[in-house]
């Protein structure tokens, strides 16, 4: 049996790349989140509680670092990293934005709707850019 706790053991977490259409244009826009612990810009994301179903982990942590409820999509790629001396490994899904209404909260205290090309811009680490990548390809063929 492995011990979850072993720094060989990788942290599991799960994410959406979330998007919608600008009301005004039709326009595909990614939601990107600001996370003021690291000042960074990403997707939403986090660890999975022990047991819970990566894509239930995905859209809970859309909900709480964005405030929208969100239909998940295709399964994009997992994106395995260190993170405090331990691989992390997060699985990505696709999803629209449905409902809801952003609050800045403890670990988020910023959200940007932006085009693909300008997220991809604004991006902190280069694995999120390919992820918006892989969104709008993945979107160009549905």
């Amino acid at each position: 049996m492995t011990d979850p706790d072993s720094h060989d053991t990788p942290v599991l977490a799960a994410g959406c790349v979330l998007w919608r259409r600008s009301p005004l244009d039709g326009a595909l826009r990614l939601c990107l989140v600001h996370r003021p612990k690291y000042d960074d810009w990403s997707h939403p994301k986090g660890k999975l509680k022990h047991g819970e179903d990566p894509l239930a982990g995905a859209l809970r942590e859309v909900a709480e670092e964005t405030g929208f409820v969100a239909a998940a999509g295709v399964e994009l790629s997992t994106v395995t990293y260190m993170a405090g001396g331990r691989p992390k490994q997060v699985r990505y899904w696709a999803a629209e934005a449905i409902a809801g209404r952003f609050t800045p909260n403890k670990e988020v205290d910023r959200v940007l709707w932006l085009s693909p090309a300008e997220a991809r811009n604004r991006l902190t680490q280069f694995r999120d850019r390919e992820l918006a990548d892989e969104l709008a390809a993945a979107l160009r063929q549905g």
